[in-house]
């Protein structure tokens, strides 16, 4: 089990901002809160590639950031690092495919949340089965953030999962702007996860009050 609802999940998936130190040009901690007070409703920590940190350095480094988001009432999640999930007690963890088998994760993290990020329908039943809270269905659009981004599927597989009545919660993410944000809500998203569309802007603040309205229109 959970300690959190799916309809509570839904609403705190709708602005997902995801960054590590290495994904700005600007001070990161100024990036993170910027980004909260605009609007982001849940931040996800991916601390890797060049000029990350590691060690002692990344967990006094999310531990700072949770602290942070918990300010403004923001779930805190992890990529991938389950260990340091449960060591700094984050709200969840987020896994791609290559990564843990999410049912041995969610045995790990007991009822801390849980998402995977699925390409297909039957990956999507699995995180299910598994015991996920929600989905990262993408990339939506051409995406250069990931260097090992799948291939580009638009919002069909959101649809599809929509029309078969497989009840989970879902976020897009993959090239995803304020222009086109409205695009994965309209296909029976319930958020955005955008990395580079906040970070790299010249006003954090902005960029994420502006995802957050145009997903409301």
């Amino acid at each position: 089990m959970s300690r959190y609802s799916k309809d509570w999940i839904r609403e705190k998936l709708k602005v997902y901002f995801i960054m590590g130190s290495n994904n700005t040009n600007h001070e990161h901690e100024f990036v993170l809160t910027e980004a909260l007070k605009g609007g982001v409703t849940i931040f996800q920590f991916r601390e890797k590639g060049e000029g990350s940190y590691t060690g002692k350095e990344k967990i006094e480094l999310a531990r700072r950031w949770k602290e942070i988001c918990h300010e403004y009432q923001v779930p805190f999640i992890i990529n991938d690092d389950v260990d340091l999930a449960i060591e700094i007690d984050a709200d969840g963890v987020h896994i791609g495919q290559e990564d843990e088998s999410p049912t041995l994760v969610k045995k790990k993290i007991g009822d801390r949340m849980l998402g995977v990020s699925a390409h297909s329908i039957e990956e999507v039943k699995k995180a299910i089965a598994a015991g996920a809270d929600y989905v990262g269905i993408g990339p939506i659009f051409p995406t250069n953030t990931k260097k090992d981004a799948k291939e580009v599927q638009g919002t069909k597989l959101i649809q599809e999962l929509k029309e078969r009545g497989i009840d989970i919660p879902i976020v897009g993410i993959g090239g995803i702007t304020s222009q086109n944000a409205k695009k994965v809500m309209d296909a029976g998203g319930d958020g955005v996860a955008v990395i580079s569309e906040i970070s790299y802007g010249d006003s954090p603040f902005d960029r994420a009050k502006q995802l957050a309205e145009n997903i409301l229109v």
